[in-house]
């Protein structure tokens, strides 16, 4: 039979391997431990929704006109994964129930999402997020809350250098005035803009404050400002938002091209970059207030609040900051036996199972040999077990720190070990 190439990996999406999984998991730890701190509640929804779900929420998006992953299902349903949580989260808001119990709702999620981008470091087409949602009120400080619990989430995992950038964008009470303001602004500037923004000149101009092309940049410092067109309802959140993260103590700098370029998003948006970073590429959290979106969705208009942090770029970032993580080890106990003790081995490993983690060393090697693979596995005990000692059912339990040994009985090892 001839021999074929080796199947690898689909392009754009990594695998995680156990010496990162350490990290990982420090980083995941924190975003529950810090979102159960706020009085969140974990949430899992599918990572396949209703295509119509997600383009009815983000169709002038790159992430679902472009880079969406959407396909038939042998039902003939059209399906796509899932590019980001927020909308199947509002949706499992209602299906759930959640709209009938206590207001908010507060909700948290990590997990895997899909987005058919141009591979490059940090972005992949598998990517994972941490998502945090309050959804049922509309007050403004639970504006403040999220970006206090974002900014805490990466505090807590060594971050301590960050910016945070803070806007708002009106309501759909006083954004439409402004949209026309910027409209008109724009149009006599139309042929010296890139395509895209041309494109969105009349059907979403705001996107046009984030554009990111060196040919738009010179337009924006005299295009008019949604903050100087605030309704009086928009303009006492905006002064409250900042008022309750000036009391916590939390810096921020306004940008008043900071953005959300869907109909949806009211009012409060924000982005933490690492200190002396900008650009959307950079971002480690983004958010802000999405009182449109369930009606988007066909649900009743509800207030949400929210933002995603991704895991990918937090866990780069930290592991570039030369914080220290400890590896967790493979096993905390590795039983090793001489040849021929395979059974009494895998008895010996499964009392110490109700104390410690246990691996069973059953290549036929030197002890030698096998006890620096204990080693490079971060075992803190090693249990040796020789025929003499199976027969008395009794082994010779090792401390890997201190080089101390003794002899214990099978049924006194959990106790040895705890």
């Amino acid at each position: 039979m001839p021999r074929t190439e080796p199947i690898r990996r689909v392009r754009g999406i990594r695998d995680l391997m156990p010496q990162e999984r350490a990290l990982w998991r420090t980083v995941e730890k924190a975003a529950a431990r810090v979102a159960r701190s706020f009085g969140y509640q974990e949430i899992v929804t599918p990572i396949l929704e209703h295509t119509d779900l997600i383009e009815r929420v983000g169709s002038d998006t790159d992430a679902v006109a472009k880079e969406l992953y959407r396909f038939e299902d042998r039902g003939g349903r059209n399906l796509a994964l899932r590019p980001e949580a927020t909308a199947g989260i509002v949706r499992a808001y209602f299906e759930g129930g959640l709209n009938q119990g206590p207001q908010p709702a507060r909700l948290f999620l990590i997990g895997p999402m899909f987005r058919y981008d141009r591979p490059q470091k940090g972005r992949y087409r598998q990517f994972f997020q941490f998502d945090v949602e309050a959804i049922g009120v509309a007050s403004p400080a639970l504006d403040a809350e999220v970006v206090e619990l974002a900014g805490s989430w990466l505090r807590e995992v060594g971050l301590s250098d960050l910016d945070l950038e803070l806007n708002t964008i009106g309501d759909s009470k006083c954004r439409p005035a402004y949209l026309e303001l910027l409209r008109a602004y724009y149009r006599p500037l139309k042929e010296k803009l890139h395509g895209d923004c041309q494109r969105r000149l009349e059907t979403n101009p705001l996107r046009l404050l984030d554009c990111k092309v060196p040919q738009c940049q010179p337009f924006k410092g005299k295009a008019p400002r949604i903050t100087d067109h605030l309704c009086d309802e928009c303009t006492d959140a905006w002064a409250m938002v900042r008022r309750l993260l000036d009391t916590a103590g939390i810096e921020y700098r306004l940008n008043p091209y900071l953005v959300r370029g869907l109909d949806y998003y009211t009012r409060t948006v924000f982005e933490f970059y690492p200190g002396g970073a900008s650009g959307q590429q950079d971002a480690l959290v983004a958010g802000g207030r999405y009182d449109g979106l369930a009606e988007a969705e066909g649900w009743p208009s509800t207030p949400g609040v929210g933002f995603a942090g991704g895991l990918d770029r937090v866990t780069e970032v930290v592991a570039a900051s030369g914080a220290e993580v400890i590896p967790e080890p493979a096993a905390e106990v590795v039983v090793l036996a001489d040849a021929g003790l395979e059974v009494a081995a895998a008895e010996v490993a499964r009392v110490c199972r109700a104390a410690r983690s246990v691996a069973v060393d059953y290549e036929p090697k030197s002890l030698r040999a096998k006890m620096r693979s204990a080693n490079k596995l971060g075992a803190r005990w090693v249990v040796l077990l020789s025929a003499a000692d199976a027969e008395r059912h009794a082994a010779q339990l090792k401390d890997m720190a201190s080089g101390e040994q003794a002899e214990v009985s099978w049924k006194d090892l959990p106790e040895r070990l705890s």
